[in-house]
C-alpha cells in the first residue's frame, strides 16, 4: 500500500519561519533538486541486437552459414537479407519504454511561492527542498509532498492520484487524531481547487508518492502480450522439430552411404522450407493493418501486439472516474421536502436553459424547483460563463454543479445578482459544513444557505410542502437524505429566510435561524450515456468488466450499477480488504480476485496488486484509466488503455491503446479488431505452416527413394517469400467478417497452431506434399532432367498456395460462398503471384538463379488440376466442422 504520510519529519522552525537561502543551498546539494530520474535510454544497437533472439532467426543463422561453407553464396545472402528486414521492423517499437516517466515531469509546478529568508517569493519548483515553507493558494499544482502548517477553506483535487472523484478538504488537525495524515498531508501533482494554504516541504523528487509511482512505472511488465507468448511457444516446438528432422535427414542419408556435402545441402534446403521465413512481415502487416482500422474507430494503438492483445482479453479491469463517468459533478436529482422528487437529465444541453427531468409535473412543482436552485446560485463562490463560444468555470466544483444546474433551470447567476445585491457572504469552512449568502431585497435582508442536510435541517424551524410554508419534519428530512446517500449521491441541502432591514453589529452567523427548508439536492459524477449498451457488448462477447475505483464502495456500487455492471454486495471490496488479504499471502488474494467486481477505496499500489493477482487467475487483462494513479497498473497489464481527452500524459505513455474519445464503446469496438486481427493471424500461420510442412515432406519421401534434392535452398526462399510471402500479406489484410463478438474469447492457454488448425495443417501437407513428391518422382521416371522436374514441381507447389490462400479466407465457410470480391486484395495477389513465378521464367538473371525455364500449356494446365484436390479436401473438412459447431450450438 502506498504510504500518504510524509517521509521525512519537517523540521519545527522552518515551519513558521521558512528556510534560508545558504540552508536552502546546503540541502539542495544533499538531498538533489525536486525533479525525478531520468533513466538511460538502451542503446540502438543493443535493441537491434535484441531482435535476433528468436529460435526461428537461430535456424536461419546455421542455414545461412551452411550455405556459405559449401559455397552457396546467393542462398546464404538471401537468408541474411531476411532476417536484416525481420530485425528492422521490430527494432522501432522499442523507444518507448521511458516516456511514462518523462511525462510525469509534466506535472511539476514549474515555480512555487516559498519563504526565503523571511521574505516571499518564486522560485523554480526543482529548487524546492525539505523544510521549505511554500504558499498556494487556488490553481496552484502542489510542486512536493507538504504537510500544513496553516489553511483557509482549503480543498484539492487528488483524483489523478487516488481516483477520488470529489476535491478532499484539508486542514491542520489535532496533533494524534485518527485522521491527521490524510487532512493535512498535501501530495505533489495534486491541485488546490479552493483556499489558500501554507506548507512545509517534507519530501521532494522521487521520495514524493508522484516519485513512487515513477519508480513503478520505470519497472518492466511483468504481463506478457499473448501474441507473444503463443509465438514464443510456436517458434520453440518449430526449433524442435525441425532440429529433430534435420538429424533423421543426416542418419538416413550416412545409412544410405550418400556424400556429406549432400546431406548437408539437404539440411539446409530442409531447415529453410521448415521455417516460415515471411511470417514476421504477415503477422506485422496484420497487426498494422487493424492498427489503422482501430485509429479510424478511435483507438490509437501504441504498441503493436497490443492489437491482439485487446482482442484476447477475458476481463477490463476499469477506471470510474472519467471512465465510465463525464469526471464532471452534477446534479442529478432534487428532493422537494414533502418528497417530491425530480431526476435530472445529467446530459442536458446548457444552452438550452431547461430543465429536462422527470417529476416536473406542474407549474408549481417548477417553481419551487426554481426556487431550490435560486439558493443554490446565490450561496455560491464559483463561476460559469459562456467564452468563445464555450462554458468556462472557476470555483469548487460542487458549486459550477450547481451553477450548471440553475443554467439548465433558466436562472443566470449575473441577473439573479443584480436582482439581489449581495450584502454580505459566510464562506465554507469545515467545521461549519455551510455557506451562506446575504442580499438586498426591497425591504428586507434575505439570507440563502447551502450546505450539510443535518446542519440545515436544524437552522430550519419551516419548510416547503406543496408550495405552502409548514412546521418542518425532521425525521422525514433526515429520512430522505439517507435513502439518496444510500444510492450513492452526494446529498446537500437549501434553506432561505429573512432578517430585518436594519441590523447592529453587522450580518453574520447568529442570523442564520428560523430558515425555510427547501429541499436536497444529490451530485454524481454521471455515467456516460453510451457505457450500459457497451457493457452489455461486453458481456454478449464474453468478457468480464470489473471497476477499481478511489471513491468509496457505497458511490462505486451506485455507479455500476447505472453503467450496467452485474454484481451483489458480496462482490464490492474495499482497499482495506485488498491489504488484508495480500498480507494474508497471493493465494488469499487471488480467491477474491475471482469473484469481486468492485473494489472501491483503491490505492495505486492496491491497484497494480489487483491486476498481478487477476493475471495469477488466468486472466488476459485490460486496464482502463486516465490518471496518474493508473500508471502502473496500465503498464502490468497484458493491454493498458489510457482515455485521451481526459487523460493525463502519464497515463498514455503507460498504455499500449490511447482511446481518443473517453467512449468505453470504442474499446468494445477494438475488441472486435483485435479478434479479427487474431483471425488473419491463424490464416497466415495455416498458410505458412501447411506450405513449409509440405516442403519437409516432400524432403523426407524422397530420401528414402534416392532421389535428388527436388528443391534448392535458393527456390524455396523464393516460395516461401517472394510467391507465399505476396498472398500471406492479402490474408494479414482481411476485413473482419462481422461475427468478431459473437462469442467468447479464446482461452489464454489455447495455442496459436489448436485442434483445428493441426488438422489442417495435416490435411494439406499430406495433400500438398504427396502430391508433388509423386509428380517429382514420375518426372524422374519418365525422362525428364532433375533442372526440369525441379521447375515444374516448384510450379505445382505455386499453384498449390494459390488455392490454399483462397481456402483460408474463411476459417468456416465454403470458398464457394465467400465473397472473393469483398477482399480485392486477395484475389490480386493469387494473381500476382502466379503472373509474378511465370514472368521469373523468362528473365535471365533471375530465371538462372532460380533454376526456372518456360513451361509448356499443358504442363500448367496438369499443374493447376493437382493443385485443385486441396479444394475437395478442405470443402469437406469445413462442411463438418459446421454441422459439427450447428449440432453443439442447439444442444
Amino acid at each position: 500500500m502506498m504510504n500518504l504520510t510524509a517521509q521525512t519529519p519537517a523540521p519545527t522552525t522552518p515551519a513558521v519561519i521558512g528556510l534560508t537561502s545558504i540552508e536552502a543551498e546546503e540541502r539542495l546539494a544533499e538531498l538533489g533538486s525536486n525533479t525525478l530520474p531520468e533513466p538511460e535510454p538502451p542503446s540502438p544497437l543493443r535493441v537491434f541486437l535484441i531482435q535476433f533472439r528468436n529460435p526461428i532467426i537461430y535456424i536461419l543463422l546455421l542455414a545461412s552459414a551452411l550455405s556459405f561453407a559449401t559455397g552457396r553464396i546467393e542462398d546464404g545472402l538471401f537468408i541474411l537479407v531476411v532476417l536484416l528486414i525481420n530485425a528492422s521492423i521490430g527494432t522501432y517499437q522499442e523507444y518507448s519504454a521511458d516516456r511514462a516517466a518523462a511525462a510525469l515531469r509534466k506535472l511539476e509546478q514549474p515555480s512555487a511561492r516559498v519563504i526565503r529568508d523571511g521574505v516571499a517569493c518564486r522560485i523554480e519548483a526543482k529548487r524546492l527542498v525539505v523544510g521549505d515553507l511554500v504558499l498556494l493558494e487556488s490553481g496552484d499544482r502542489i510542486p512536493a509532498d507538504l504537510m500544513l502548517v496553516d489553511a483557509s477553506d482549503l480543498r484539492c483535487d487528488e483524483s489523478l492520484l487516488t481516483g477520488e472523484s470529489m476535491p478532499v478538504p484539508k486542514g491542520r488537525t489535532v496533533e494524534g487524531s485518527s485522521d491527521e495524515t490524510a487532512s493535512s498531508m498535501l501530495l505533489a501533482g495534486s491541485l488546490v481547487t479552493r483556499g489558500r494554504a501554507k506548507g512545509v516541504v517534507t519530501a521532494t523528487g522521487p521520495a514524493t508518492m508522484l516519485g513512487s509511482i515513477a519508480a513503478e512505472l520505470g519497472k518492466a511488465s511483468s504481463a506478457q502480450p499473448p501474441l507473444v507468448a503463443r509465438l514464443a511457444k510456436f517458434t520453440n516446438a518449430l526449433a524442435v522439430f525441425v532440429g529433430l528432422a534435420a538429424l533423421v535427414l543426416v542418419v538416413a542419408g550416412l545409412m544410405r552411404g550418400l556424400p556429406l556435402h549432400d546431406l548437408i545441402m539437404m539440411s539446409v534446403g530442409l531447415a529453410v522450407s521448415a521455417v516460415p521465413e515471411g511470417l514476421p512481415i504477415a503477422i506485422s502487416v496484420a497487426l498494422a493493418v487493424s492498427m489503422r482500422r482501430m485509429a479510424a474507430r478511435n483507438v490509437i494503438v501504441r504498441s503493436m501486439p497490443a492489437v491482439e492483445a485487446l482482442g484476447s482479453t477475458t476481463i477490463i479491469a476499469t477506471d470510474k472516474t472519467g471512465t465510465l463517468t463525464s469526471n464532471v459533478q452534477t446534479v442529478t436529482e432534487i428532493r422537494l421536502p414533502d418528497g417530491t422528487d425530480i431526476a435530472l437529465d445529467a446530459h442536458a444541453d446548457l444552452d438550452k436553459c431547461e430543465i429536462r427531468a422527470s417529476g416536473l409535473d406542474s407549474d408549481l412543482v417548477r417553481e419551487r424547483a426554481r426556487r431550490l436552485l435560486r439558493a443554490a446560485l446565490l450561496a455560491n463562490e464559483g463561476t460559469l460563463a459562456r467564452r468563445d463560444d464555450l462554458w468556462v468555470a472557476a470555483g469548487d466544483t460542487v458549486d459550477v454543479a450547481l451553477l450548471a444546474a440553475g443554467r439548465k433551470a433558466g436562472l443566470g447567476q449575473e441577473e439573479l445578482n443584480d436582482r439581489y445585491p449581495l450584502a454580505a457572504r459566510i464562506a465554507y469552512e469545515p467545521e461549519h459544513k455551510y455557506a451562506a449568502s446575504f442580499h438586498h431585497g426591497s425591504d428586507r435582508i434575505h439570507v440563502f444557505v447551502k450546505g450539510a442536510s443535518e446542519v440545515l435541517i436544524e437552522m430550519s424551524d419551516r419548510m416547503d410542502s406543496a408550495g405552502n410554508v409548514v412546521e418542518i419534519d425532521r425525521a422525514s428530512l433526515l429520512a430522505q437524505k439517507e435513502e439518496m446517500a444510500a444510492r450513492g449521491l452526494r446529498v446537500l441541502a437549501f434553506a432561505e429566510g429573512e432578517v430585518g432591514a436594519t441590523l447592529a453589529g453587522g450580518l453574520g452567523h447568529g442570523h442564520l435561524v428560523d430558515l425555510v427548508f427547501l429541499g436536497l439536492a444529490g451530485l454524481q459524477d454521471p455515467v456516460r450515456p453510451e457505457v450500459p449498451n457497451a457493457m452489455k457488448e461486453c458481456h454478449a462477447a464474453g468478457v468480464e468488466v470489473v471497476m477499481v475505483t478511489g471513491d468509496d464502495p457505497r458511490t462505486a456500487a451506485a455507479i455500476a450499477r447505472d453503467a450496467g455492471l452485474s454484481f451483489h454486495a458480496g462482490q464490492v471490496v474495499s482497499g482495506h480488504d485488498i491489504d488484508e488479504a495480500a498480507r494474508a499471502g497471493d493465494q488469499r488474494l487471488d480467491e477474491i480476485t475471482r469473484e469481486a467486481r468492485i473494489y472501491a477505496r483503491v490505492q495505486p499500489a492496491q491497484k497494480s496488486a489487483i491486476v498481478a493477482s487477476l493475471i495469477r487467475n488466468g486472466h488476459i487483462v485490460a486496464v482502463t484509466g486516465d490518471g496518474v494513479n493508473d500508471g502502473p497498473a496500465l503498464k502490468k497489464a497484458h493491454v493498458g488503455v489510457a482515455m485521451g481527452l481526459r487523460g493525463t500524459e502519464v497515463a498514455k505513455e503507460s498504455a499500449d491503446l490511447v482511446v481518443t474519445d473517453d467512449n468505453f464503446a470504442s474499446i468494445v469496438a477494438g475488441i472486435a479488431e483485435g479478434r479479427a486481427a487474431y483471425r488473419n493471424i491463424r490464416k497466415v500461420v495455416l498458410m505458412s505452416v501447411a506450405t513449409g510442412a509440405a516442403e519437409v515432406l516432400l524432403f523426407m519421401l524422397a530420401l528414402p527413394f534416392g532421389l535428388p534434392m527436388p528443391l534448392l535452398p535458393v527456390q524455396l526462399l523464393w516460395l516461401n517469400l517472394v510467391t507465399n510471402g505476396i498472398q500471406d500479406v492479402a490474408l494479414a489484410d482481411g476485413r473482419p467478417e462481422g461475427d468478431e463478438l459473437a462469442g467468447p474469447p479464446r482461452s489464454p492457454l489455447e495455442p496459436v497452431l489448436d485442434r483445428t488448425m493441426i488438422r489442417r495443417v495435416v490435411q494439406s501437407t499430406v495433400v500438398i506434399g504427396g502430391a508433388a513428391f509423386l509428380a517429382f518422382q514420375w518426372m524422374i521416371a519418365h525422362g525428364y532432367g532433375v533442372p526440369e522436374a525441379r521447375n515444374i514441381t516448384l510450379l505445382i507447389f505455386v499453384m498449390f498456395e494459390n488455392v490454399q490462400t483462397l481456402a483460408c479466407s474463411s476459417e468456416r465457410r465454403s470458398i464457394f460462398s465467400v465473397d472473393i470480391l469483398r477482399n480485392r486484395f486477395l484475389l490480386l495477389s493469387v494473381l500476382a503471384a502466379q503472373t509474378i513465378h511465370i514472368s521469373a521464367m523468362y528473365v535471365p538473371w533471375l530465371s538462372g538463379t532460380l533454376g526456372l525455364s518456360p513451361i509448356t500449356p499443358l504442363e500448367w494446365g496438369l499443374s493447376m488440376l493437382i493443385a485443385s484436390s486441396l479444394v475437395l479436401v478442405t470443402e469437406v473438412d469445413k462442411f463438418v466442422s459446421r454441422r459439427r459447431h450447428d449440432r453443439s450450438s442447439h444442444a
